[in-house]
């Protein structure tokens, strides 16, 4: 199979993989203690005092008024982020929406939400973007996937996750009419991108609040497989790491967001692309395999690169991502 588009990559970033293929690809299974270990730090989360506060209005568009909003997480990290909330009307439908490994600076293309009438909350995970910054995590995408490593109880991706889960906590206190919702039997909806897809999949098995999920390009899919392939991303860090740390491959075993994703029980909508340089497409589509009935498919043609059908791409899953929160109790 030769490379869908021209670039200048010193790999094939369709990993010479067919559609059938991507399909095939296989879960890892879990270690031993894998549910024990996710169940023990979500009850953690859940025991937090998120005390969220929010700030002055920082713009209105797109149906929504997007403010400033910290909460805490576990450690007594303050969490920083914006709260979206619609500018006329009750709201029907609350979302917690995860981000890339860039950041998030604004509320950007995350508004308008997939839903109207929706609240939602977008937090900075813990060192990431212009609201949670840390002294002693890195904020380069880089050197942040690596902080902790050494162990599964210090790696910052177990903290991250449980970042979402004090986010839903910090939302349904900051809007009562969602916690109503959601004792009622509504819940909350999960939407995610590369970095925040492959935390969306850890976090969604665990959270009973959360009735759906959108996972775009997820990252952290089959861990020993993209131990193999060389990539633009923060799994390049990982590569690297692991050549002179092998015995990393066991920690990585309880942060696979495929072993995870076997356990998810909600509706998921999966966008995986056939090519991609920063987040391999096997990886991708192991996590959509992972989910086997309870997952959903859109194919895009590349992820992570910008090429002449882009535009068109983004417009095609912002509308399936609508039908998609539409079908479901968010």
């Amino acid at each position: 199979m030769g490379a869908l588009f021209t670039h200048d990559f010193p790999f094939d970033p369709s990993y010479g993989r067919t559609l059938d293929d991507l399909l095939r690809i296989p879960v890892p299974a879990a270690p031993d203690g894998f549910d024990a270990f996710w169940r023990a730090r979500y009850e953690a989360a859940r025991e937090v005092r998120t005390a969220p506060e929010v700030g002055p209005p920082e713009e209105e568009r797109d149906g929504a008024r997007v403010f400033a909003v910290t909460y805490t997480s576990v450690g007594g990290v303050r969490i920083g982020g914006r709260l979206v909330l619609p500018a006329e009307g009750p709201v029907e439908h609350g979302f917690v929406l995860g981000h890339g490994y860039g950041g998030r600076d604004a509320a950007g293309p995350d508004v308008p939400l997939p839903l109207p009438g929706s609240a939602a909350l977008l937090p900075c995970v813990r060192g990431m973007g212009d609201r949670s910054l840390l002294p002693d995590v890195p904020a380069t995408s880089g050197a942040h996937v690596l902080h902790g490593i050494g162990s599964p109880e210090t790696y910052v991706i177990g903290d991250c996750v449980a970042d979402l889960w004090c986010a839903a906590s910090a939302l349904l206190e900051l809007v009562p009419d969602l916690a109503r919702a959601d004792g009622s039997g509504r819940g909350l909806g999960y939407l995610g991108e590369s970095f925040g897809g492959g935390l969306g999949a850890l976090a969604l098995p665990w959270d009973e609040r959360f009735t759906a999920g959108q996972l775009t390009v997820p990252t952290f899919g089959n861990h020993p497989l993209r131990l193999t392939l060389p990539c633009a991303g923060s799994g390049e860090s990982v590569r690297t790491y692991h050549r002179a740390h092998p015995e990393v491959t066991e920690v990585l075993r309880y942060f696979d967001a495929a072993t995870a994703a076997t356990r998810v029980r909600v509706p998921v909508l999966v966008a995986a692309a056939l090519f991609d340089p920063s987040v391999p497409p096997p990886g991708q589509f192991a996590v959509f395999n992972g989910l086997a009935e309870a997952g959903e498919l859109h194919v895009l043609a590349a992820g992570h690169f910008e090429h002449p059908g882009t535009a068109a791409d983004e417009r095609q899953l912002a509308l399936a991502k609508s039908e998609f929160f539409a079908r479901q109790r968010v």
